[in-house]
């Protein structure tokens, strides 16, 4: 437990440090996620046993940190290069490796630092509050796994998956919501009272969509992310992280409430001036 907090506190702590430079040092954004994401990469390729093949890895982990840094265009430009590696390299190395273990090695590369990378354009949406937008999608996936962990470890009596995640329990995933949206909405109030000293309008309404939507959308991630785990025959995707496993077990969640959130702010956004 002492170490599991710890570890929140650093991660914390970091998030906090990006946050403060980001006027001043805005690729310190761009820098996190795409040290996420490479790092994201870097665990899935050793989880499928392709850490061994540098054609393979290498270029996973190019376009894992590449992607953070590009607009729309240059982001199919990676994709298409790296597809071309990764085929080129499957074909060198076909008599070593399974097209299954490529595969999840590919997809996981598309799809993680494309997702993490809404957490860019969540701080693009708005420059003088796009940060507490990142917070808002962050914490989405961070509030909801805290409450469920004490709301489980002292109330958890019904298994929610118990096939694919023992521990976790309908009574956490209640807690974990009710967690997750009075926190969000308690930051809300903070900002438009405390922070912006009522000179912004903050819109409620969001902030409880994505709380309560947020809750269900961070559950499918970590459940998601324990099925990949339990066919590669892991526990954890490193321990990077002590107390919560690699960078993978940390931010699976977040992996699924970034893009959730970014398309809700998109529609509603949360502050207006």
């Amino acid at each position: 437990m002492k170490q599991r907090v710890l570890s929140g506190t650093i991660l914390v702590v970091f998030l906090a440090a990006v946050i403060v430079f980001d006027q001043s040092f805005p690729l310190a954004l761009n820098i996190a996620v795409a040290l996420i994401a490479a790092a994201a990469a870097y665990e899935i390729g050793k989880a499928v046993g392709l850490e061994k093949e540098p054609a393979l890895f290498l270029p996973s982990l190019a376009a894992a940190a590449a992607v953070p840094f590009c607009n729309g265009q240059y982001q199919f430009l990676v994709y298409a290069l790296y597809t071309l590696a990764i085929c080129s390299a499957m074909l060198a190395c076909h008599s070593r490796v399974s097209f299954k273990d490529v595969f999840v090695l590919y997809s996981m590369v598309v799809i993680i630092p494309c997702a993490l990378r809404s957490l860019v354009l969540l701080r693009d949406l708005d420059r003088a509050h796009g940060m507490f937008y990142v917070l808002v999608a962050i914490f989405s996936a961070w509030l909801a796994d805290v409450g469920a962990f004490f709301a489980g470890t002292f109330f958890g009596r019904h298994k929610l998956c118990p096939n694919i995640s023992p521990k976790k329990t309908v009574e956490g995933a209640a807690g974990g919501l009710a967690f997750n949206v009075a926190v969000l909405l308690l930051g809300g109030l903070a900002v438009s009272r405390i922070y912006a000293a009522d000179q912004v309008a903050v819109s409620y309404l969001p902030l409880f969509l994505a709380g309560f939507f947020g809750t269900f959308v961070s559950i499918l991630g970590d459940l998601s992310f324990s099925l990949i785990k339990r066919s590669c025959h892991i526990k954890d995707f490193g321990q990077v992280i002590p107390g919560h496993g690699g960078i993978l077990d940390r931010f699976d969640s977040v992996i699924f409430t970034a893009p959730f959130v970014y398309l809700l702010v998109s529609f509603i956004p949360i502050i207006s001036a």
